[in-house]
């Protein structure tokens, strides 16, 4: 048996089983979940009707690099939405959803011989990306990750826990930069030790995050290139929420901040989309990756090998799911309502704001619970019916705290009326605590 996968932490869902195993929810109240990110509004029909009419390939084998068609289908995707030229041959690769692809890509690119991407460039020059903190103030963790062998994967925290589960059976270690709420939960790239940088392989981003809905900005992107650039490490977007967001600007992606300046070769960077969250297609499992060309051949390599291809009539639905917009614009509309008005409901009770983009709200308990998310977890299921994920599932106890202990997360993916039943009962199980 495989050594390493005795290093993996419980999932968050398993974690919330175990936690609700021996309550009865209240009979009085319909049940209404909001802890699992699954999108529940309903798949458009033009995808469906492409599925029917493609059912004919399943009698062939797919190509591990997809069809032509489908790769020019996503790269005039990235066209409209970034305004990117990429090209569909060599800068672009279908992927069985985000999921799979975040995974397979941390065994494309860490190596577990080597304790870092490689060495440094030198010292500084004017303009290079700042060590954080000079060697001689990093923290006895910093120095402790960067004495051990393995490489270092970089993470935010809180994450989507496939990245740390993709680090560990790659053979490498993680490194958490917490979410900082007093900045809009802006990750606190600034303060990774120069000592974990240049033992980095690999560097996670999530924008728009889960579970924080924060989008970086073209500053923050700029720090992380300038980073890569001098320490060698690739950088793996993931924007499987890009297409959910609550103002009229659309979030940047990280392609698109690559663009803008002036990396258009998108050196050690690929960007991670799906169709699950846009079209809401979860059960479809589609997506693509796109940078680096040199990165997608060692990727097309793996996958290769690893058996990877997307089947011919989800290669067909996906076509149409990312040559059509306008089921993507009534789906945004859609979740726009929703949170209009389940915030302020929520917001009147506990520290919670709109997030950036996603359809997450990241929200803080209320004092009177002590900080237990868990605790909160377990008596607003038990006598309000309602499921929520308790924050500290979804982050690490990292550089002495745990940037999740004492929030909820909740995912507002059920249709608007359950979405505001559950709100409004949130709001009536904090008010018997309060007062």
């Amino acid at each position: 048996m495989n050594p390493l996968l005795s290093r993996l932490q419980p999932y968050p869902f398993e974690r919330l089983r175990q936690l609700h195993a021996d309550i009865t929810p209240n009979p009085a109240y319909k049940p209404i979940s909001l802890g699992i990110g699954e999108p529940r509004h309903a798949t458009p029909q033009l995808i469906k009707d492409a599925l029917s009419a493609s059912l004919a390939g399943l009698a062939s084998y797919p190509a591990t690099v997809g069809e032509p068609k489908l790769r020019q289908a996503m790269s005039d995707w990235l066209a409209r939405r970034y305004g990117l030229k990429v090209d569909a041959a060599t800068q672009i690769l279908p992927v069985n959803g985000s999921r799979e692809a975040l995974f397979a890509l941390a065994q494309t690119v860490i190596d577990p011989s080597q304790s870092g991407a490689r060495p440094p460039l030198g010292r500084p020059k004017a303009g290079d990306a700042p060590s954080p903190r000079a060697r001689g103030s990093e923290s006895p963790e910093a120095h402790e990750v960067a004495s051990v062998g393995a490489p270092i994967v970089v993470c935010p925290n809180p994450f989507y826990q496939i990245y740390e589960g993709a680090a560990l059976l790659a053979g490498a270690q993680t490194w958490f930069a917490p979410s900082d709420p007093a900045r809009n939960f802006a990750v606190d790239w600034a303060g990774v030790p120069g000592a974990v940088w240049a033992k980095t392989q690999l560097l996670f981003v999530c924008s728009p995050g889960n579970p924080t809905g924060a989008v970086m900005s073209l500053a923050e992107w700029e720090l992380l290139f300038k980073l890569s650039d001098r320490y060698g490490f690739v950088i793996a977007s993931d924007e499987c929420y890009s297409e959910i967001y609550f103002r009229d600007e659309a979030p940047l992606g990280g392609l698109q901040a690559a663009a803008q300046l002036g990396r258009a070769d998108f050196k050690n960077l690929i960007a991670l989309t799906s169709l699950s969250k846009r079209s809401n297609v979860p059960g479809l499992r589609s997506g693509f990756v796109a940078g680096d060309a040199a990165l997608i051949k060692s990727f097309l390599l793996y996958r290769t090998y690893h058996g990877s291809a997307m089947s011919p009539i989800v290669q067909a639905a996906s076509i149409a799911a990312w040559n059509d917009e306008q089921h993507v614009v009534d789906n945004r509309a859609q979740y726009r309502e929703k949170f209009a008005q389940v915030t302020p409901l929520l917001a009147a009770v506990m520290d919670v704001a709109l997030p950036d983009a996603g359809f997450y709200l990241w929200a803080a308990i209320p004092e009177v619970f002590k900080g237990s998310d868990t605790a909160f977890a377990r008596e607003l299921l038990a006598l309000y019916n309602v499921l929520v994920l308790p924050g500290s599932y979804l982050a690490r106890e990292a550089q002495g705290s745990n940037p999740g202990a004492g929030r909820i997360r909740m995912a507002l993916v059920a249709e608007t009326a359950e979405c505001v039943e559950a709100a409004q009962r949130i709001v009536q199980f904090i008010h018997s605590k309060v007062h």
